[in-house]
């Protein structure tokens, strides 16, 4: 018996596949008997395995570059966005059935209209419930992975972002990983494998050891099991963000020059981030710090630290008492 597929084109990065999470999930249980198929990065290979919503990853950096040479799928679903580019790839499949935002490439589909002020989880679930799709936002977490090496408890410092525009400055991190340092805390500095530099000058000007340095020497799945193991991430709007967020860890998070409404921590989750915003909308792909972004100073990210830290160090110590009553 040949088994329908189901098509799912969200060829960007870490935390928009992140995000897409609870719309993964509600068509796993909408087509329980599908073959769901993922068109995405390669490198994100690691993280969709702890999705358990799909069965198969087609390597796909870009939406122009889906290749397809199997059987038309039952259905495409475009998790993608509402540009050309991606309605024309589902299109190119032969899919039966389309689910997308309305595009003037595919003047024939009646999907919703795109929000550009959605927050990106909701976006995509009522890109679902618009056919009839049940999708639960809440559906945000993973299991974490086993750690190659444990480093529970530390404080992770992401020091890096999809463009330069989300990156806050290198001196203003090492500064408060100076704070960290005084505090007695175990810190780790993270980063893509183009960003270890940064990574390194901000060990420097901190202080800090270089087999602290963990910018470049990760894969996926190392840096997965950092955060989640982690007391506290400390991170500017990227996907490490939202892995944190997955995994339940205290977060301090940086957003600018996109307001933290479009793709912050959902309003239900709020309780464990600590969310500075300046109120300054740019152009999150700038080639440099964006303003708003540099209204967010030292003081302020330290203050908010040591919030999230106290509130951590109760809740740790509260456990402990309870299990030694117990």
């Amino acid at each position: 018996m040949e088994v329908s597929v189901v098509l799912v084109l969200q060829a960007r990065g870490l935390g928009d596949l992140l995000a897409a999470v609870p719309a993964l999930r509600a068509l796993r249980r909408a087509e329980p008997r599908s073959k769901i198929v993922l068109a995405a990065p390669h490198r994100l290979e690691q993280i969709v395995d702890l999705i358990s919503s799909v069965d198969e990853l087609v390597p796909t950096a870009d939406p122009a570059a889906l290749i397809w040479d199997g059987p038309a799928p039952e259905l495409a679903v475009n998790l993608h966005g509402a540009d050309g580019a991606s309605a024309r790839a589902l299109a190119d499949t032969g899919a039966d059935r389309i689910i997308g935002h309305r595009s003037p490439a595919l003047p024939k589909l009646a999907g919703p209209r795109w929000d550009p002020e959605a927050h990106v989880v909701d976006r995509w679930c009522r890109l679902l419930e618009s056919e009839g799709i049940v999708a639960d936002r809440r559906n945000l977490g993973l299991v974490p992975p086993v750690a190659s090496l444990s480093r529970r408890d530390c404080v992770v410092v992401h020091i890096g972002a999809g463009a330069p525009a989300r990156r806050w400055p290198p001196e203003r991190f090492a500064a408060v990983v100076r704070h960290l340092l005084v505090l007695g805390r175990d810190v780790v500095l993270t980063g893509d494998p183009f960003e270890r530099e940064i990574a390194v000058q901000v060990a420097a000007q901190a202080g800090l050891p270089d087999d602290r340095v963990l910018a470049g020497r990760q894969n996926l799945t190392d840096l997965a099991a950092t955060v989640a193991e982690a007391s506290l991430v400390i991170s500017g709007d990227t996907g490490v963000a939202h892995l944190a967020t997955a995994f339940g860890t205290r977060t301090v998070l940086l957003f600018g020059p996109t307001p933290p409404r479009r793709g912050g921590p959902p309003a239900h989750l709020l309780g464990r981030h600590a969310v500075l915003w300046a109120g300054q909308v740019g152009d999150p792909d700038g080639r440099s710090p964006d303003p708003g972004l540099l209204r967010i100073g030292v003081p302020e990210v330290v203050s908010a630290v040591d919030a999230q830290l106290d509130k951590q160090d109760w809740a740790d110590s509260t456990r402990s008492r309870y299990r030694r009553v117990g």
